[in-house]
């Protein structure tokens, strides 16, 4: 058996994109795993989980609600760790950000938390937070600058973009650090970018859903944006090592490389010719600059990182597979 004989772990959003790869992890490496759903009846969203090889006799589903208080005090109950990566995303339509996306973020970790708090068992927690948390500030950006562990967003600046999102990331990720200061558990924050590659749940995740707009002819142009982008398979393991990792501490910023989206319709070009790909940045004006986030950290804790174009590679045979995507004839 692997690293994880004889332990019990919680992962919270037990269905989203990385949290389906970490409790495929887990169970691999010998774990017990309960994860946490708002349905566990709900098979469309659930079953993808329930067939993973080791699932029958290692994983358990759970009905919690982040919202409520005490949701997690019962399923943490001899826990030794928690994977807490549920969290609200964005949604079309959002009114009220404060009411619908930041109150819900930072009292959805708290509750984890506080559930955590109450268990003597509870030896680590892993947060999923986000590299919306680090880089929306006014600092200047271009390919000689290297983004590190030590960058935080400017809420204020955040709010002024009108990035709710980034915001809600940044606050609830700051008050998570306030919060275990002096708890009987420590904290391992890991930060990913844009995550792409193989699906394992029944839904598309958006920023998959991105690529595919891009190569189906969605997206008409192309935005005028860089982001960073690495494999979920990555972000899966970085969770699972920094929390078997006993030195693993602060935050791991996760991103293989920064490119351009002209750079990104250059790549799917190459390894997908054929489809509709756009030609055209929407917009006039110079180009986002792309900049540099440092590796050295999640590099010690024992991850080489994916290639991006790897990435794609695998994601489009996956969009392929779970019918997103048709094969290309021309």
């Amino acid at each position: 058996m692997g690293e994880g004989e004889g332990k019990t772990v919680v992962v919270t959003g037990a269905n989203g994109f990385i949290a389906s790869w970490v409790i495929k992890f887990l169970l691999e490496r010998g774990y017990k795993v309960r994860g946490t759903v708002r349905n566990p009846d709900d098979t469309t969203k659930v079953s993808h989980l329930l067939e993973l090889p080791g699932a029958k006799d290692s994983l358990t589903l759970h009905k919690a609600d982040l919202l409520e208080e005490g949701a997690f005090d019962e399923v943490v109950q001899g826990a030794d760790g928690i994977f807490h990566t549920a969290s609200p995303l964005p949604q079309e339509g959002i009114t009220d950000p404060e009411a619908q996306l930041l109150s819900p973020a930072i009292k959805g970790t708290l509750n984890v938390l506080q559930s955590a708090a109450k268990v003597p068992s509870v030896k680590r927690v892993v947060l999923t937070s986000s590299f919306a948390a680090a880089g929306v500030n006014p600092n200047p950006r271009g390919p000689e600058v290297v983004v590190d562990e030590s960058w935080w967003s400017d809420p204020d600046y955040c709010a002024e973009k009108g990035l709710d999102y980034h915001k809600s990331k940044t606050l609830s990720e700051k008050e998570a650090w306030d919060f275990v200061e002096g708890k009987h558990f420590d904290l391992v924050v890991i930060n990913p970018v844009m995550v792409i590659g193989p699906l394992l749940q029944n839904t598309l995740n958006s920023s998959n859903e991105a690529i595919l707009n891009l190569l189906t002819g969605v997206t008409k142009e192309y935005p005028n944006a860089s982001h960073g982008y690495v494999n979920v398979k990555d972000v899966a393991l970085a969770h699972i090592l920094a929390f078997e990792t006993p030195t693993a501490e602060g935050r791991y910023l996760l991103a293989e490389n920064v490119l351009h989206y002209e750079e990104v319709v250059e790549i799917l070009k190459k390894i997908a010719p054929g489809y509709p790909l756009p030609s055209k940045m929407e917009g006039e004006g110079p180009k986002a600059p792309i900049y540099a986030v440092k590796h050295d950290k999640i590099e010690k804790l024992g991850i080489k990182l994916t290639t991006v174009e790897d990435s794609f590679v695998e994601l489009i045979e996956s969009l392929k597979e779970n019918g997103y995507l048709s094969e290309q004839t021309n």
